[in-house]
């Protein structure tokens, strides 16, 4: 008799803590708020705050000529969501891949007056504002807001190694005379370069404008800036 007592009592509390605890447990699995654990020493907290975009400070302040000899400056991406890159029209290595990958973020968010792509030449002297405007006839560029940008070659070496530290130099040991980053920087509508964290938790500052997934994600971060 005392053993069935037992048993009726250890019961009564199983029920107990199912009615406190599993609403609990089914509410933080809704809101993303779990205890992960992807290592055997390291466990953490993953919620939906993890997941904003980091913001690594303001982007470098800017002014060249476009593809239609008009000025074109940071200013003129005020309120705008916009990835930038530095390129050359004669690159004969991984600028193509870079302008598919532009292109298929053109085409995204074709139609969109909140984003814009600005992409500045290494090469200066050879691309002028005819050449540029004749490339971005070649790749088929339909938006307005796609600048393609020309000037002073130092300014634009300093604008990239020392304002966005995206590498850029020339060598001419190298096909085609130059060498450069396949990276993107993202820009959001306050002026500030934003990015998203890597399986560890560090920002990877740039997207990979080479790489598949690299356009992928950044095209989902575009999204996110689009929507603050």
């Amino acid at each position: 008799m005392l053993k069935n007592k037992s048993y009726i009592g250890i019961s009564f509390i199983i029920l107990l803590f199912g009615i406190y605890a599993v609403p609990r447990i089914v509410n933080r699995i809704q809101n993303n708020d779990v205890v992960k654990g992807d290592r055997l020493d390291k466990i953490g907290s993953v919620s939906k705050n993890d997941q904003k975009l980091v913001k690594i400070g303001p982007a470098p302040k800017f002014e060249l000529v476009n593809q239609d000899n008009k000025k074109i400056s940071n200013e003129t991406y005020k309120g705008k969501v916009y990835v930038l890159e530095f390129f050359f029209t004669t690159c004969p290595s991984i600028c193509p891949k870079m302008n598919l990958s532009m292109l298929a973020i053109e085409n995204k968010f074709f139609g969109n007056p909140n984003f814009g792509i600005v992409s500045i030449t290494i090469d200066p002297s050879h691309d002028t504002p005819e050449v540029l405007k004749a490339h971005a006839k070649l790749l088929g560029v339909k938006s307005s807001n796609w600048n393609f940008l020309t000037g002073d070659r130092a300014y634009i070496f300093n604008l990239a190694n020392k304002g966005f530290n995206l590498y850029a130099g020339e060598n001419s040991k190298v096909n085609g005379g130059f060498e450069h980053s396949g990276l993107f920087a993202l820009v959001d509508k306050n002026g500030d370069i934003r990015c998203r964290k890597d399986d560890f938790g560090n920002p990877i500052l740039y997207y990979d404008g080479l790489d598949k997934k690299g356009v992928r994600d950044i095209q989902q971060d575009i999204n996110i800036l689009l929507k603050d």
